[in-house]
């Protein structure tokens, strides 16, 4: 989370349309901040949620049981699967 004001060194421009831009000031002025602090803050909230949901996963007692059983499990032999890995793919092939 951005947490103390950095020198800024890089620019970012948006488009919008009138209502677009509208809201955005009317957003702005309600949080008391200046809309290029909001925008800046706001869009960072929302890639942090954006990224978080890529490598973090809640899940609540039961899902997390779930979970666990599946990886505890013991392993099963899967000849097709075997079969596949040890051939080799189109990137694995000699270049010459």
């Amino acid at each position: 989370m951005l947490t103390a004001k950095k020198p800024t060194s890089e620019r970012i421009d948006v488009r919008v349309d009138v209502s677009a831009k509208r809201i955005l000031q009317e957003a702005a002025r309600a949080s008391h901040k200046r809309i290029s602090d909001y925008l800046l803050e706001s869009g960072l909230a929302a890639a942090e949620h954006t990224l978080a949901n890529r490598r973090v996963f809640a899940l609540d007692q039961q899902q997390w049981n779930k979970f666990q059983a599946v990886l505890n499990r013991p392993v099963k032999k899967k000849p097709s699967l075997a079969k596949l890995m040890a051939n080799k793919g189109v990137l694995d092939q000699d270049s010459a």
